[in-house]
């Protein structure tokens, strides 16, 4: 209880300061004079404003496959899938939402017989759920925005990072290099040519 006056001091202090110093503040700004050219207006990408009507457009339009890994936490038999050996230069997006997921210049051959990344995009979440079926510890790997089931996390990938995010390609959506602008990510291409 000794800090108690110590508030009350620091509290009137405070109060001082702000009538002796306090003309001008933000409650003085008068919005309507602001030049508005100065302010960066940030779109919102298309992925992360999923509509609940887009959402449904996108999953009537997925196979039956798609909709049993993606949606029902399914996974689909190695080296029986699209991108397991698929070597183009792109990026692998959410095959519901189309948010960026995985870069081509990060994926490697794992020898599972599924698409194997050492990191996702800079700057996506990939959201990690402890995932204990099957009578084993894994960590479970789920898309930020249409929350799809994308694969698994294990620590014994052999870059850098130690990682191996092992991914079904039935939840993915490959975008090649080619059509990354038009499609709207446009913003990713610098990554597939950081080795240029």
């Amino acid at each position: 209880m000794r800090l108690y006056p110590v508030y009350v001091a620091l509290l009137l202090i405070f109060i001082v300061l702000q009538l002796i110093y306090g003309k001008g503040s933000f409650a003085d700004v008068n919005l309507e004079e602001y030049d508005m050219t100065k302010v960066e207006i940030i779109d919102t990408p298309f992925w992360c404003s999923l509509t609940p009507e887009d959402r449904a457009e996108a999953i009537a339009s997925l196979t039956e496959e798609q909709r049993r890994v993606a949606l029902k936490d399914g996974t689909e038999k190695p080296f029986a899938n699209e991108y397991w050996d698929h070597k183009e230069l792109g990026i692998y997006v959410d095959v519901i939402s189309g948010e960026p997921l995985f870069a081509s210049v990060d994926k490697f051959d794992s020898g599972t017989g599924w698409p194997s990344f050492d990191k996702p995009i800079e700057g996506i979440d990939i959201i990690e759920i402890e995932d204990n079926s099957f009578f084993m510890k894994r960590i479970e790997v789920r898309s930020q925005y249409a929350d799809s089931h994308l694969g698994h996390l294990f620590d014994d990938g052999p870059t850098e990072t130690g990682l191996r995010y092992c991914i079904n390609s039935a939840a993915l959506k490959f975008i090649h290099i080619d059509e990354m602008v038009d499609k709207g990510y446009g913003d990713f291409v610098k990554l597939l040519k950081k080795n240029d």
